[in-house]
């Protein structure tokens, strides 16, 4: 599996995962995401994945400055509805690193270390995404903006090729690579602009 170098560029994510030491999966409970991690799980990179990724990143790093976050004890908010927009893609890779999630998720150990319930749609707020801390109720909002980085303009045409069925394999290729390269610019070079975070 082969995959942009630029990924092993983009800073990773450590936490502390209660559940996953009282069942031995990780010593001590420490886990490490990387942007890889979720690019399998979402299927592919684009600005959406990427946002998100930075968006739980400057989150947590908000709430829990320089202790290791906790997984399993952040609650997510959105303003859109799951199926609307980009939400429930943001959403699914949210509760990738959170492990939170609506009402799907684990139901816990004798009312210990759920997941389920973490994660809400429809609520009234105003910014991409609300992070809270379960234990202490501390919350910050996040908002992600990248227009500020333009894509190629090349993209445009190359995507119209491809959608018609048109593009050559060369034409293909060149679009992916103008795509990451715009990925790029977004969660490394830019992730401290793109994101602003403000306490709630």
């Amino acid at each position: 599996m082969k995959s942009p170098s630029f990924f092993d560029e983009v800073v990773s994510i450590e936490m502390i995962d209660p559940l996953a030491n009282v069942l031995g999966t990780f010593e001590d409970g420490k886990v490490t995401f990387t942007y890889l991690d979720v690019v399998k799980a979402a299927g592919h990179s684009c600005p959406t994945v990427s946002g998100a990724y930075i968006m739980t990143y400057h989150a947590l790093k908000a709430l829990y400055k320089d202790e290791l976050p906790v997984r399993g004890m952040v609650d997510v908010s959105f303003r859109e509805s799951v199926d609307e927009g980009v939400a429930g893609v943001i959403g699914n890779v949210i509760t990738h690193i959170t492990g939170a999630t609506d009402k799907s998720g684990f139901k816990g150990l004798n009312q210990k270390f759920a997941r389920h319930s973490l994660m809400h749609f429809d609520t009234d707020i105003t910014s991409s995404a609300r992070f809270k801390r379960v234990d202490t109720g501390e919350m910050v909002d996040v908002f992600y903006d990248p227009s500020s980085v333009m894509p190629d303009p090349k993209m445009q045409p190359l995507m119209q090729l491809m959608l018609q069925n048109k593009a050559s394999k060369e034409e293909i290729k060149e679009f992916g690579t103008l795509w990451q390269e715009r990925v790029k610019k977004i969660i490394v070079e830019n992730m401290e602009s793109v994101v602003r975070v403000r306490r709630v």
